[in-house]
């Protein structure tokens, strides 16, 4: 695990080995995050071009979260026990591959939320374990975390907008095949990886685990993470099917997540190299008012080139959230319990937070309409902001 220390130094100049080694990492996870663009930005239309309902679609972006809470769990646990990370990853890729293999040829809606369960149960947990293997990477390449995980922003942008003009012109039929060549590709990378974990070290006590996550600071900050993440989970979740309510073909929706993305790299550039000056709870209570402002204008537009606009609020709010809660947890998990804890983070990030989002989310959306929808969101990232505030004013 990467250390505080090792995350604020200076980055070293790096052997040939260790340059091979973060050129890797950082392909893979360009590799990995264009398999996150299509999920995020094409599959709502996917499913909302088949004719399905809002709230079917949120039914659908719910079950699977609620089976990942489990799969983040297992799969941490697994990779600290196991003293593996990469093997761990090539299972999930070929089980997502194996899912949508047969989404492919099934219609019926009951089957299709058993097939998104599994797919979801095999992509949630290689968000995690990838942001794992980068911080434990560090010690060994010299390089810090947002100077990889910048490329998977860049991965994101590349494939919302090449890959929207592609399905602009050939469909939403074929985005399921799209999907499963960027899965593909992904796997294949993952044999180029090295393994950081280490395989010597004694096994994993999760009794202390437990007692770890039980402490009141924990719970308190784990609290305010699903608030904002719920707030997030909804834009995430129902974006492209408002954007189609105004109007907006899968060109425009490409663009929006693509601006989304760019607009995050230049913030996770500044974070990696100034971030440590700034104090951790207050760059949190800052991401929420970001992410308040931005649902708040959502809420009040009707055309969708707004919407692209206003994603590029992305930058100083999502931006600013994922490193900083990241940086914060180094203070909070300890280094034996990295990926245990990297996990419990994406259950509440994707699995709690998602079976929210999906649920509640598509209720309010295909009954009060896109504004209230966005309010929702909107009060949801405020609160959370104002307990960062505190949290931050009771700590000193």
């Amino acid at each position: 695990m990467a250390t505080t220390s090792a995350l604020e130094s200076q980055e070293p100049e790096l052997s040939p080995t260790a340059s091979k080694e973060a050129s890797r990492m950082r392909i893979f996870s360009f590799s990995f995050y264009t398999t996150s663009a299509v999920v995020i930005s094409y599959f709502p239309l996917y499913f909302h071009d088949r004719g399905y309902s809002e709230q079917q679609i949120g039914i659908l972006y719910s079950i699977g979260p609620a089976l990942a809470i489990f799969a983040n769990l297992l799969a941490g646990m697994a990779s600290d026990r196991f003293r593996t990370i990469r093997k761990i990853m090539m299972i999930l890729l070929a089980g997502q591959l194996g899912m949508l293999s047969f989404l492919l040829t099934s219609a019926d809606f009951i089957a299709v939320c058993f097939i998104m369960a599994g797919f979801y149960f095999f992509q949630t947990p290689l968000n995690p374990l990838n942001d794992s293997l980068i911080l434990l990477s560090v010690k060994h390449t010299g390089r810090k975390y947002p100077s990889i995980r910048i490329f998977g922003s860049i991965g994101f942008a590349v494939a919302a907008l090449g890959i929207g003009q592609f399905l602009k012109s050939s469909g939403s039929g074929t985005t399921m095949i799209v999907c499963m060549i960027t899965i593909i590709i992904s796997l294949g990378l993952s044999f180029t990886l090295k393994d950081y974990q280490q395989t010597s070290a004694p096994k994993v006590q999760y009794s202390g685990f437990l007692r770890l996550v039980s402490k009141p600071d924990v719970l308190v900050f784990f609290l305010l993470i699903l608030l904002l993440s719920i707030s997030h989970r909804m834009n995430d979740g129902f974006l492209a099917v408002a954007m189609r309510q105004m109007g907006a073909d899968e060109s425009m929706v490409g663009i929006a997540w693509m601006v989304s993305a760019v607009s995050e790299i230049p913030v996770l550039f500044l974070l990696g190299k100034y971030g440590h000056k700034f104090k951790d709870l207050p760059l949190l209570a800052f991401a929420g008012l970001a992410y308040a402002l931005r649902f708040w204008l959502l809420s009040r537009i009707d055309a969708p080139d707004w919407a692209i606009l206003i994603q590029a609020l992305h930058s100083i709010s999502f931006g600013v959230f994922f490193s900083t809660a990241l940086r914060y947890m180094t203070h909070l998990i300890p280094d034996e319990f990295r990926a245990s804890g990297q996990a419990l983070f994406a259950v509440i990030w994707t699995g709690v937070a998602g079976l929210i989002s999906g649920m509640l989310g598509g209720y309010v959306l295909e009954n009060f309409g896109r504004s209230i929808f966005f309010q929702a969101a909107a009060w949801l990232a405020l609160l959370g902001a104002a307990g960062f505030l505190v949290k931050h004013m009771r700590s000193k």
